[in-house]
């Protein structure tokens, strides 16, 4: 069957790919690709009679090295197709398997790595190429189900909780103002000291204000006020089934209140409002079950795996890029691409 491929890196063609996709999120766009700071936008696509497959991704230089790698976007993104993966036939995953190692190989990428989005079947396609791993599990919420079903399904503690915090006269609202992103940046920039969190989390004033961008999205930010003073806040990601709290934050002086439990309530409203279908909490830090996780849990016993995509395009450069660094090939381990782990 004729097909062609082609390399997308403008706006207009790549936007054009995701609008025409069976489903598609935010992390899919060009703008929010355009956002990435560590590389370059790529779109390769993939087209035979009224079928594409388009894989967004970002390429990235390789310290000390003249060849590149493939990398995705923070969030969750991998493939789309205007047809469902497990409908594509064996033939076409073979043939989109050849011409997207090409394009790597004329690329000059070693490797390539994604972390897909649960609500696709995109492990149909690339358990053929490479590997798909487990990455943990996570959380959701069943916009279907009225309010009072949701939250009769909540951690009873929880459900007391938040009926308290809706008794403390907070202001809810939701904003684009400057000033009012400037504080909700600084928010988030203290919550990611007290972590520890690594450098790539912290995001700034700009990021957050291009998500805003109405021209490109719904995306809405959340605030929580106690009186004139911010306490809580979120950045919320609208796309066209699913609405999720992209980046959060919470005051330190109101930790103890935990007024991101009324946040999180309020946001499964909000995505009633919209007409959405799904509001994803996600899961723990690296797939783990740990206390983000259990936090999420008190909202939803629904679940959904999580999964990533690893790709050595070029073995012999792999394994001469780790030996440049000084790891050898470990099998065991779980880290990719291996040749970029810092050393203990």
């Amino acid at each position: 069957m004729p097909y062609q491929c082609l390399v997308v890196r403008t706006k207009a063609d790549w936007d054009s790919y995701v609008k025409r996709a069976h489903n598609y999120e935010v992390y899919h766009t060009w703008y929010y690709h355009s956002l990435n700071m560590e590389g370059e936008p790529v779109l390769f696509t993939y087209e035979e009679e009224d079928l594409f497959i388009a894989f967004p991704l970002i390429k990235r230089n390789i310290l000390g090295s003249s060849h590149y790698d493939m990398t995705s976007v923070y969030g969750y993104a991998g493939p789309i197709s205007n047809v469902d993966f497990k409908d594509i036939s064996q033939s076409t995953i073979q043939c989109f398997k050849f011409e997207f190692s090409n394009f790597l190989e004329a690329e000059q990428c070693v490797s390539a790595f994604t972390r897909l989005y649960p609500f696709l079947n995109q492990h149909y396609l690339l358990e053929h190429i490479g590997g798909v791993y487990p990455n943990g599990s996570t959380i959701y919420m069943d916009l279907s189900l009225s309010i009072e079903e949701q939250r009769s399904r909540y951690d009873k503690r929880l459900k007391r909780q938040i009926k308290k915090l809706r008794e403390m006269g907070y202001v809810i609202k939701n904003t684009v103002d400057e000033s009012e992103i400037a504080e909700f940046t600084k928010m988030y920039h203290k919550n990611m000291d007290r972590l520890g969190a690594s450098k790539s989390y912290y995001f700034d004033e700009k990021y957050f204000t291009g998500l805003l961008n109405s021209n490109e999205f719904e995306n809405e930010l959340v605030l929580i006020y106690d009186g004139t003073e911010m306490i809580c806040g979120a950045l919320i990601l609208v796309s066209e089934n699913v609405v999720r709290n992209h980046l959060s934050a919470t005051s330190e002086k109101y930790l103890k209140e935990s007024p991101s439990k009324l946040l999180t309530d309020e946001i499964s409203l909000i995505g009633r409002r919209l007409g959405k279908k799904i509001f994803h909490l996600g899961g723990g830090v690296g797939g783990k079950e740990d206390s983000l996780f259990q936090f999420k849990s008190y909202f939803s016993d629904l679940r959904v795996n999580d999964r990533i995509w690893c790709y050595v395009s070029d073995q012999h450069i792999y394994n001469e890029l780790l030996h440049q660094n000084g790891f050898e090939l470990n099998q065991k381990s779980t880290y990719f691409p291996a040749y970029r782990q810092t050393k203990a």
